[in-house]
């Protein structure tokens, strides 16, 4: 396999039991004792650990080296952030037709399915799913995907995040962090970015209500 093929399945599997186990790419570069930048070149396939780094992120998952190193079956049919359904036994989580801002999740009414994700996965954190709409976020995202999302009102640079602007309904975004705001980023070329200084962030206001962890598409 080329050198290539090899860190994409590194980049893929690290940032599978980072969502497995709710770890950010801050708390994983406290725990390995490497850089942000250097960490987030190994998630993103643009470089591979060495092999003593390997063996600290497996210990600090509790798995074998094997499991970050190899491809998994569950791979050949997927893509970053994208996971089939399964039927093995988990746990039923609610999936929305929109989440309308300032107001609790238990307390909307537009629930529109269910999906069913892994008890590890469960375990983590709290969960929903929300259906994407529009073309905004194509050609990763379209229309009648469901995202499986954590709640959560922060998450790191190039997160995709569930976020809410001056009270309209959430909308799924791909997150930049800057030194002076933020900006909010379609993957759809044919729409602006949204930039928000600090202050727009305060008094708009801007929410991060969750981040993306899993994209179950809709054939």
């Amino acid at each position: 396999m080329s050198d290539l093929g090899n860190r994409e399945i590194m980049a893929k599997n690290i940032q599978y039991y980072m969502d497995l186990y709710g770890k950010s790419r801050k708390e994983m570069c406290e725990a390995l004792g490497v850089k942000y930048t250097t960490f987030t070149d190994w998630v993103k396939g643009n470089s591979y650990p060495r092999i003593d780094k390997i063996e600290l992120m497996a210990n600090y998952f509790g798995i074998e080296k094997s499991d970050l190193v190899e491809k998994h079956r569950s791979q050949d049919n997927t893509d970053e952030h994208v996971v089939q359904k399964k039927s093995n036994k988990g746990t039923l989580i609610k999936v929305y037709g929109r989440v309308a801002a300032g107001i609790p999740l238990e307390m909307i009414e537009d629930i529109i399915d269910t999906e069913e994700i892994p008890a590890d996965l469960a375990r983590t954190g709290e969960f929903f799913g929300l259906q994407i709409h529009g073309d905004s976020m194509e050609p990763k995202f379209s229309e009648g995907d469901v995202v499986i999302v954590r709640k959560q009102d922060d998450a790191e640079s190039e997160d995709i995040v569930i976020a809410t602007v001056n009270g309209t309904d959430a909308t799924c975004k791909r997150l930049k962090k800057y030194k002076d705001g933020i900006a909010l980023l379609s993957t759809n070329p044919a729409y602006e970015p949204m930039y928000f200084t600090n202050e727009e962030i305060v008094d708009k206001p801007v929410r991060i209500i969750g981040r993306v962890v899993e994209l179950r598409a809709k054939f």
